[in-house]
């Protein structure tokens, strides 16, 4: 009985293709999944800062927390979070109902968060978002509007 050996000319190549495949769709998803996390951590932080400065500008406290809100979501909408929803809250130094006056110190937060690119719903548990969340703090003689 004689033993043949098997011709395994080529076989490295398609060894490697396979483990090239196997290794760069996960690296390339944890990659893609980190930059749209920062772009979501990006854009929250836009939305706090640019919502207190809203809030600050307003006549009364009523239309600064619209102001507030709308300002936040246009703001996640510029920096390309169409589908991410905000969460506004305001707390004042000086307490509710007096959170314009002069001495008064506000922090927006604003809460939101991304949905993870091509995330199977079976290994999350059908979570596949992250939660961002970010404050901005400021005085409210900080920002003065130009009388006309």
């Amino acid at each position: 009985m004689s033993l043949r050996r098997r011709d395994e000319t080529g076989s490295a190549l398609v060894e490697m293709t396979w483990l090239g495949v196997l290794l760069l769709v996960p690296l390339v998803w944890i990659v893609v999944s980190v930059f749209e996390v920062q772009r979501g951590a990006f854009a929250v932080d836009a939305a706090a800062r640019a919502a207190g400065r809203a809030y600050a500008l307003a006549p009364d406290e009523r239309t600064a927390l619209a102001r507030a809100r709308a300002v936040a979501a246009q703001t996640l909408k510029d920096q390309g979070g169409d589908g991410m929803k905000a969460e506004v809250q305001v707390t004042c130094s000086n307490g509710p109902g007096r959170c314009l006056e002069g001495t008064s110190v506000i922090t927006v937060v604003v809460v939101s968060g991304i949905e993870l690119p091509a995330m199977p719903k079976v290994l999350t548990g059908g979570r596949t978002s992250f939660a961002l969340e970010s404050s901005h703090t400021l005085p409210i003689g900080q920002y003065v509007q130009a009388g006309g």
